[in-house]
């Protein structure tokens, strides 16, 4: 045979050559699993094991998180906390979690986030640190903080760009954000328009100080009169010019967040599609109903179809079902918390340059056709 030759199942694995292990005679033995009556942990165990013992105790935390008596599990998680030892990581990250969730159910938002963050701090893992941008995302969620909302699910996004859920709840979460971006530039720039017209008032008439009060109009001079209602004139004019351009400034805004909005909703729609035909039973149900809900939302925009179309494409480039799969069974990655945070990006301006500024900047040279192209509706 030529060098470099090799014969088609020429290669065995080491298992062929051992010899086999010889079998018992005799039946047998039966395989008995451990049967457990609910709630057995509320029973006294007699365990001298100090950590199955603490195992216990974290059960009935559980439990009272699963009833919603929140201060009752607090309350077990606290306790363990204390008596955990050092080394037993994996548990203190568990009863940590809990802490944190009971304490947002009770209002205690500060307290549960620095918990997060000493966990995001300590995550030594992507597993550890998904889990941790979960719980900051329930966080920040319930103090209604749109902003560190997305930021949130950008981070998380960035971790598992697949993952079509985290973008659907990011088109969500754009969604809200638009009208109170609206309502508080429309509260800022009604704080700047009073500035505005009081200067206006105050220029429209030359005289000031105390003689001011004595000077009406039938009083002055007439060329006074001419000039005080040509500034008059101006100064409406300029106000006009202000509240158009505020009024287009808010337009803006909304016109972003909807467009940002409609990106997310869109990859959420690819990814499912794409895992459509791998999904059965309540998995494909819920796909589905997914899809038509964002079928639904998309109408609310009413882009063009050239538009859409543009909008998928660049939310698609990356989308490979080779990729996807590797996403789906990658390792977890065991490295340092420099180098998790490093997977993550650093502020969601990065975030939208990534993903939205194609879109953004397709449309820049024909800003003034888009917003006429693109009607919101209520």
């Amino acid at each position: 045979m030529e060098t470099g030759c090799w014969l088609l199942g020429g290669e065995f694995e080491d298992s062929v050559f051992e010899e086999r292990r010889e079998r018992r005679p005799g039946p047998p033995e039966s395989y008995r699993a451990k049967r457990c009556e609910p709630q057995w942990f509320y029973e006294e165990t007699g365990s001298s094991d100090d950590v199955e013992a603490l195992t216990v105790q974290k059960f009935k935390g559980d439990l009272a998180y699963r009833r919603q008596e929140y201060q009752k599990a607090l309350q077990e998680y606290s306790s363990i906390s204390e008596k955990l030892p050092s080394t037993n990581f994996a548990m203190k990250r568990d009863v940590q979690e809990g802490q944190a969730r009971c304490l947002v159910h009770l209002g205690r938002h500060k307290e549960a986030l620095e918990i997060a963050t000493n966990l995001e701090n300590k995550a030594t893992n992507t597993d550890h640190l998904t889990t941790v941008l979960y719980l900051q995302f329930t966080i920040c969620s319930s103090l209604q903080n749109l902003e560190k909302t997305i930021f949130c699910l950008q981070k998380l996004i960035s971790l598992h760009p697949f993952n079509p859920w985290n973008w659907g709840r990011l088109g969500e979460a754009y969604l809200n954000l638009g009208p109170v971006l609206s309502a508080s530039l429309a509260s800022s720039q009604k704080e700047n328009s009073f500035t505005s017209s009081d200067t206006a008032i105050k220029s429209s008439f030359p005289h000031s100080g105390k003689d001011c009060l004595l000077c009406f109009p039938e009083t002055l001079p007439e060329g006074s009169v001419e000039v005080s209602s040509g500034n008059k004139q101006r100064n409406e004019k300029a106000l006009k010019n202000i509240q158009n351009r505020m009024t287009e400034e808010r337009a803006a805004v909304l016109l972003e967040t909807q467009m940002k909005a409609c990106a997310s909703f869109i990859r959420t729609r690819l990814l499912l599609q794409l895992a459509q035909c791998q999904q059965t039973s309540f998995a494909l149900e819920r796909n589905l109903k997914t899809q038509q809900e964002i079928e639904d939302k998309m109408k609310r925009f009413s882009f063009k179809e050239d538009t859409l179309l543009l909008i998928a494409e660049v939310m698609g480039e990356d989308i490979v079902p080779e990729k996807i799969r590797d996403e789906v069974h990658t390792e977890v990655k065991c490295v340092g918390p420099a180098a998790l945070t490093a997977l993550v990006i650093g502020s969601s301006k990065e975030f939208e340059d990534k993903w939205f500024r194609k879109i953004k900047d397709h449309f820049c040279p024909f800003e003034n056709q888009f917003h006429t192209e693109i009607q919101i509706l209520p």
